[in-house]
């Protein structure tokens, strides 16, 4: 009897340690992030490097480990972009929108050709990337790869590669590029919340067409704003910058490299440098890895990011004087601190009791000291996520929870829309009310030019009422989107409220 109860408490042992290791398992690849990273898998590059869970034994800071980890996973990215002509259309000020066929210079253009053909030549460039997943996903600055026609990869060991771009976002100035390989060495991502001024840091990447370069130095600031990123739209407002600061040497070259922590783990994806000569001059910066974990999974996921809003306009109390401040409402006494000076009252931030004036000092229990701070956190989240948000409303703390919203103002997964975005404008399906009345069933109103096609090819205005894309009848913006699919050549026509006629615009998309 014994022998059995000592078999049977054998086999329920074995079958419970059994079902820890699946469920174990399960977790791992559950828990990973899209691009394959999964928490405890050591790459082979650490193990060699000696590079354990803890990082560097005690004593003596020693970068050699650190850096052997993470040379073999940071490559040289090097682009060529084709030499191409381009029509020089200066825009000029009209009176109204039949100048496109009226007028002496319009006119003389219409039967002579129209602008100057100017020629653009070949572009050749190189930065740096790094390589995040063992099956050759590669995280690199958007402003390395924008705009290129052929991407070259070449490794620490000097094979070669052709990559394609997977995704990119101006706005955060990252880009997910791929080749196709198996096996690789790649950095593991570590956490640039617990990034404290004063630690050491190392710069890895391949700065002015040198060999794989090592630089040290100390972080000397975070959540830097610079107002060097812009949006697809060209609008520095829609940017996402929060940039660790260090004083390790950068230089051109190095931009989409590593910044790493002495464990080896990536933290930051370097990005610029402060200087009055273009080479390095004291400070470099570093977009923080939280910010790229979330802009990565997206752009492989979704093919573009799954932004999040919370709602508010902002001011920081620092950066106003007394005027200022009374004019949007911040109290004349404050010095410091991120204040909402506009609450829409469709956003998630309204909903959630935010008003105006409230000042914001945590989300998702990280203290906001700066603008940078409070763009830094919202990004990490996309359109449906509930983030804890505290606020001083006059001395007293309260605590929110605000459900974030899409630019569109609803809880959407976004769409890629690559093709809508080569266009250059804000678009927005046109109200019923105002359709009835221009006696239409509907269209798409262009609401606002920014930099793109539509700027660049043609003289089409603000306030536009889209009818047909490329002959098909739209009449929303998801009509738009799927009329033009992935065309090349769209031609759009329709009418400007209060002028008789229509107009068509052929555009080339590239």
């Amino acid at each position: 009897m014994k022998l059995k109860q000592v078999l049977a408490t054998s086999g329920i042992s074995a079958l419970t340690a059994l079902a820890v290791v699946w469920g174990y398992s399960s977790y791992l690849k559950n828990s990973s992030s899209y691009a394959g990273q999964f928490p405890n898998n050591l790459p082979s590059n650490y193990r060699l490097a000696s590079m354990g869970e803890n990082g560097n034994p005690p004593g003596a800071i020693d970068f050699t480990q650190p850096s052997a980890a993470a040379l073999p996973a940071v490559v040289h990215i090097k682009t060529k972009t084709n030499a191409k002509q381009v029509t020089n259309n200066l825009p000029r000020m009209r009176q109204n929108p039949f100048s496109d066929f009226f007028g002496g210079d319009d006119m003389f253009e219409q039967f002579f050709g129209g602008g100057r053909m100017n020629i653009i030549p070949e572009q050749k460039a190189s930065g740096s990337g790094v390589i995040i997943s063992d099956d050759g996903f590669i995280v690199t600055n958007n402003h390395v790869v924008e705009n290129a026609d052929e991407i070259t990869v070449t490794l620490n060991n000097k094979k070669t590669f052709t990559a394609k771009v997977i995704g990119a976002e101006p706005a955060y100035d990252l880009a997910v590029i791929k080749i196709e390989t198996k096996n690789l060495p790649y950095l593991i991502y570590g956490n640039s919340d617990e990034v404290r001024i004063g630690q050491w840091v190392l710069a890895i990447g391949y700065p002015l067409n040198l060999e794989t370069t090592v630089t040290a130095g100390i972080v000397s600031a975070k959540a830097r704003s610079l107002g060097l990123n812009k949006d697809k739209s060209g609008n520095a407002g829609g940017a996402v910058e929060s940039f660790i600061q260090t004083d390790a040497a950068v230089n051109m070259g190095n931009s989409g490299g590593a910044l790493i922590n002495t464990d080896g783990k990536l933290i930051g994806i370097n990005s610029a440098i402060a200087s009055p000569t273009g080479y390095y001059s004291g400070y470099s910066y570093a977009i923080p890895v939280n910010i790229v974990k979330k802009v990565v999974d997206d752009l492989i996921k979704f093919g573009t990011v799954q932004r999040g809003y919370l709602g508010i306009q902002y001011s920081v109390a620092s950066d106003m004087n007394e005027d200022q401040k009374k004019k949007v409402g911040i109290p004349e006494s404050a010095y410091d601190g991120v204040f909402a000076t506009e609450v829409p009252t469709d956003g998630g931030a309204y909903t959630a009791g935010i008003r105006k004036g409230d000042r914001i000092q945590k989300v998702n229990g990280i203290e906001i000291i700066g603008g940078g701070e409070l763009q830094e956190q919202i990004s990490k989240f996309k359109p449906g996520d509930k983030v804890p948000v505290m606020v001083l409303r006059n001395g007293k703390p309260m605590s929110f929870t605000v459900t974030l919203k899409n630019r569109a103002g609803n809880y959407d997964i976004v769409k890629n829309d690559s093709q809508l975005e080569l266009l250059g404008a804000d678009f927005a399906t046109l109200d019923a009310k105002k359709a009835k009345e221009y006696g239409i069933e509907g269209g798409v109103i262009v609401k606002k030019i920014n930099s793109g096609a539509l700027n660049d090819q043609t003289r089409m205005k603000d306030g536009f009422v889209i009818l047909k894309v490329n002959d098909k009848d739209v009449k929303s913006v998801e009509d738009m989107r799927k009329a033009i699919g992935k065309d090349k050549s769209v031609s759009i026509s329709g009418f400007y409220p209060g002028y008789d006629g229509l107009y068509e615009y052929p555009i080339i998309l590239e």
